[in-house]
């Protein structure tokens, strides 16, 4: 049986990213080691509590032998405009948890509007990557 484990996203600076993920959002540190033997490296990863079986990484942008200039040039640019990534997280209460992260000093780009999947919102974090607040509800045909 092949499992989801972690899910990558590309950040300018993961004790930026770090403190957004654990500080406003909640989540919490699983891993964080640096590999001195592969240039300090560095495998960072955050989850939300309670959720053991996933965690994203918060991977910086390498540099040669990695990943050339003009690739992570490409991965800034795409960050900037906010098409590198997403991540969906779901709720209970997608209001409520709207009000608590605004209260952290999450800046959303709507407030939590009726969709047909259920009530949904989105903020970007430090780096541009995009994630979407939903309290799903049942549809009412599949």
């Amino acid at each position: 049986m092949i499992k989801i484990t972690t899910a990558q996203l590309w950040v300018h600076d993961q004790d930026e990213a770090l403190a957004f993920y654990t500080e406003k959002l909640g989540m919490e540190v699983r891993m964080d080691v640096t590999f001195p033997e592969m240039g300090n490296f560095r495998w960072l990863t955050v989850a939300p509590v309670g959720q053991d079986e996933v965690a994203i990484v918060l991977m910086a942008i390498p540099g040669p032998p990695v990943m050339d200039d003009e690739t992570a040039d490409q991965i800034r640019k795409l960050l900037a405009k906010g098409f590198a990534s997403t991540v969906f997280l779901t709720t209970d209460d997608c209001q409520a948890t709207y009000e608590e992260l605004r209260a952290r000093g999450v800046e959303f780009s709507s407030e939590p509007e009726e969709r047909p999947y259920g009530i949904d919102t989105g903020f970007s974090d430090p780096s541009g990557n995009n994630i979407r607040l939903t309290e799903v509800r049942a549809f009412a045909s599949v």
